[in-house]
């Protein structure tokens, strides 16, 4: 399935409109999918932009006016520790777009930058190499930096109360926007603390949720763990070793796929693709109520995905988190040959295609509840 049949840009503001600009691209008339780039503003409680305004950036992918019918069925994705969402689920190659698959099964589907990520704002102490840490400025100096530097910031740039804060603020005007009282929320990796736990705190205004490799720990810290920076980055080499380690099946990625999230990838950090060779950069952030105390309580019908080779999330902690999961509808698929960037390899369409059937009939394969295995 080509990533564009016929696709149309434009650029606008929720609440507030904008100048619109329109870019087709060539292919196919079959497909009619738009993009639509939106901002939504939000009263920061981040650290570093404590009560200033915060600009969220929201990509939008829906068919054309004309083609979608009924009411609006609207999914919200929510992005992990490092890349932001419309690199992670909107990927411009081949059928590798997540967030493409949904919108041709229906619905309007949209991502969100968190502050600090991507097109968002990006808090001032981002700007400055000596905020990373002292094994992380190695490797901009001198190019960047002529040697390391004492951190001029410190502390949380943004946190994951900032975080809850600033999804509240995107579903409130999505809800609006598209007159429906509840999104569908999916999440990846750190995803899964951010969307499940502002779906804990917010469970009228969600109706199904999906998590990919999902964060959890069972028992609630103490206290926030502190950070030894308030920031970090990822250069390709380190993105392609961190990948290249999670690698058990012949065939698992396709390379071009991969270069294609990395070219991604640099351009949506402006000021990180100029730091050495290019790299992406992204807040630290420590996540709490998102335990066993927590998800016990909880009632939103959830499909959760476990990757078999996934070494960032280890598939014993997504097992944890669906058996003390509240909820009577709730799924978990052991996904085969797929590491925890599932989402951007070979068998990424088998998800895919889990994630659309569980948003239209709360199943997979048929099956309401309970471990599924796919790809084996």
């Amino acid at each position: 399935m080509p990533f564009a049949e016929k696709i149309s840009w434009a650029i606008t503001a929720l609440c507030v409109l904008g100048a619109t600009v329109m870019f087709p691209l060539s292919g196919q008339p079959s497909d009619r999918l738009v993009r639509t780039d939106h901002y939504v503003t939000v009263t920061s409680i981040a650290p570093a932009l404590k009560n200033k305004t915060a600009k969220i950036y929201v990509r939008e992918v829906a068919q054309a006016e004309g083609v979608q019918n009924g009411p609006a069925r609207v999914v919200l994705f929510i992005h992990g520790a490092g890349t932001p969402a419309e690199v992670a689920f909107d990927v411009p190659y081949q059928d590798y777009s997540w967030m493409a698959f949904l919108a041709r099964g229906g619905y309007d589907v949209f991502s969100m930058d968190m502050t600090g990520y991507g097109r968002s704002t990006r808090p001032e102490p981002m700007n400055n190499p000596c905020n990373l840490s002292a094994q992380q400025q190695a490797q901009f100096v001198p190019a960047v930096i002529p040697a390391p530097c004492q951190a001029i910031y410190q502390g949380s740039a943004t946190t994951i109360d900032s975080d809850w804060n600033d999804i509240g603020a995107v579903v409130d005007s999505l809800l609006k926007l598209r007159g429906v009282k509840q999104v569908s929320l999916v999440g990846w990796s750190l995803g899964g603390p951010r969307a499940g736990g502002y779906a804990a705190q917010h469970p009228e205004k969600v109706s199904h949720l999906i998590l990919l490799s999902p964060a959890y720990r069972r028992v609630a810290s103490a206290q926030t763990p502190a950070l030894e920076a308030p920031m970090n980055t990822q250069s390709k080499a380190e993105f392609e070793a961190n990948w290249d380690r999670q690698i058990g099946c012949a065939d698992q990625f396709d390379m071009a796929a991969r270069n294609a999230v990395w070219t991604d990838m640099l351009a949506s950090d402006s000021l990180g693709k100029n730091w050495g060779s290019g790299v992406r950069r992204a807040p630290n952030v420590a996540f709490h109520g998102w335990d066993a105390a927590t998800v016990s309580k909880m009632t939103v019908p959830a499909l959760f995905v476990s990757p078999a080779q996934d070494k960032q999330v280890q598939p014993k902690s997504v097992s944890d988190l669906f058996a003390d999961y509240g909820a009577r509808e709730k799924i978990l698929i052991d996904l085969a040959c797929s590491s925890h960037n599932a989402l951007w390899e070979k068998n990424h369409l088998l998800l895919f295609q889990a994630s659309l059937e569980f948003l239209e009939k709360g199943t997979v394969n048929g099956t309401k509840g309970g471990t599924i295995r796919a790809g084996y």
